[in-house]
């Protein structure tokens, strides 16, 4: 995205020893061009969560209510079950 000269400002943040690691790596690992362009991402995507009024998720949401009253849905418990038995598998856990 170029920007005029006009438009681009400097501006100093300060990140934590773990953020600041994390950005190095993913940029030593190809995922952005500089700590700048990583910076630059996260704002734009913190941009578009502010931006969207999840309008989208509404039927959605719906269609879930509606699967739980036909009594379609899964406990929680059950889940949770499922997903550290999965985990267990896989040696995550």
């Amino acid at each position: 995205m170029a920007a005029e000269w006009w438009y681009k400002r400097r501006m100093t943040i300060t990140l934590t020893p773990e953020q600041l690691r994390w950005v190095e790596q993913q940029v030593a690992n190809g995922g952005f061009e500089s700590v700048e362009d990583a910076v630059r991402v996260a704002v734009a995507d913190l941009m578009s969560i502010g931006a969207d009024d999840l309008t989208w998720a509404k039927p959605l949401a719906d269609a879930a209510r509606a699967s739980i009253e036909r009594g379609e849905g899964v406990p929680a418990q059950t889940v949770r079950a499922e997903i550290d038995t999965y985990l267990k598998s896989i040696g995550a856990r």
